[in-house]
C-alpha cells in the first residue's frame, strides 16, 4: 500500500518522474530501511518482498561508432583549444573503458609495460578494483601530445555540455528517438545524437565496439566490472541489424 501511494506521489504533478528515476529512489529508501532495521529503529520486513519494487525501463542509450571516433579525432581543433582538450579526454575514455572519474586522472605512474605490450594500470575510484588495459595507439598519440599526462581536467557537468558542441560540429547529427515513462505516461521524443553525447557515452562505447571487434565478452567485462555476462550484454548497445552483420560474419553463416 506504502509503495503504491510512493509512485502516485512520484508520478504526479509538478514531479512526474520517470519510471527508472523512481526506481532509484526505492533502491536508496531499501538502503535506509536496511540501515534503521540494523540500528533497531523498526521491526518491519514489509520491504523486503519482491514486490516492493517497480521494473525497470528499458531506455535508448547512445554510443559513438569507430567511424563517428575517427571523424572526432582527426578534427582540426587548434583554433578551440577548448574543444580540443575535451575531445581528447574523451577518446582516452572511449579506448580505456574508464570512468569519468578514471580517465581524467590518469598520470605517468599508471603506465607500464609487461613484456613488449604496454599497458595503463589503475585502481577505480568507484569499485576500488585494479584493471590493466592495453594502450590503444590513439591514447598513445593523445599522451604523447601533452607529455604523457591527461589533458587539464575540467568538471564532469562542463564536459558534458562542451561534448554535445563537439558532436554538433563533427555532424554526429543522426535522429534519435527516445522512449521512456514519465509521471506514468509513455512518452517518445527525437534528439540529435550530438545532444545524447555525456562523458558517459565514452565507457559504453568502448564496450560496445571491442564487443563488435571480437574481443570475448570476459575480457571487456574485466575492464568494464560487469560481474554477469547478462548485466554487460545489457550495458553494450547494438542494433538487431548490427547483430545481424556481426552473426554474417560467423563460420556458421558461411557453410
Amino acid at each position: 500500500e506504502f509503495l503504491e501511494k510512493f509512485q502516485r506521489f512520484l508520478y504526479s504533478e509538478p514531479r512526474l518522474l520517470s519510471v527508472n528515476y523512481s526506481l532509484k529512489l526505492i533502491q536508496n529508501l531499501k538502503l535506509f530501511l536496511n540501515e534503521a532495521k540494523e540500528l533497531e529503529y523498526h521491526n518491519n520486513d514489509a520491504y523486503k518482498s519482491r514486490k516492493f519494487t517497480i521494473k525497470k525501463e528499458e531506455i535508448t542509450h547512445i554510443y559513438l561508432t569507430l567511424e563517428e571516433l575517427e571523424r572526432m579525432y582527426n578534427e582540426d581543433l587548434k583554433e578551440n583549444p577548448k574543444l580540443e582538450r575535451v575531445r581528447d579526454t574523451f577518446i582516452v575514455g572511449c579506448f580505456t573503458g574508464l570512468r569519468f572519474s578514471d580517465f581524467t586522472k590518469l598520470q605517468p605512474q599508471h603506465f607500464k609495460k609487461i613484456g613488449e605490450v604496454e599497458v595503463l594500470e589503475i585502481v577505480t575510484q568507484k569499485t576500488n578494483q585494479k584493471v590493466t588495459i592495453p594502450i590503444h595507439p590513439k591514447v598513445q598519440s593523445i599522451l604523447k601530445k601533452y607529455d604523457g599526462i591527461m589533458p587539464r581536467p575540467i568538471s564532469n557537468q562542463k564536459m558534458n555540455e562542451y561534448l554535445k558542441d563537439l558532436g554538433e560540429l563533427v555532424k554526429i547529427n543522426d535522429d534519435i528517438v527516445i522512449s521512456r515513462t514519465k509521471g506514468g505516461q509513455r512518452t517518445e521524443e527525437v534528439f540529435k545524437k550530438y545532444d545524447l553525447i555525456s562523458s558517459h557515452t565514452a565507457r559504453r562505447s568502448f564496450a560496445t565496439n571491442s564487443f563488435k571487434a571480437g574481443v570475448p565478452s570476459i575480457s571487456i567485462m574485466k575492464i568494464t566490472g560487469h560481474t554477469t555476462e547478462k548485466s554487460f550484454l545489457q550495458y553494450i548497445k547494438i542494433s538487431s541489424e548490427e547483430n545481424a552483420v556481426l552473426m554474417a560474419q560467423n563460420s556458421f553463416f558461411k557453410l
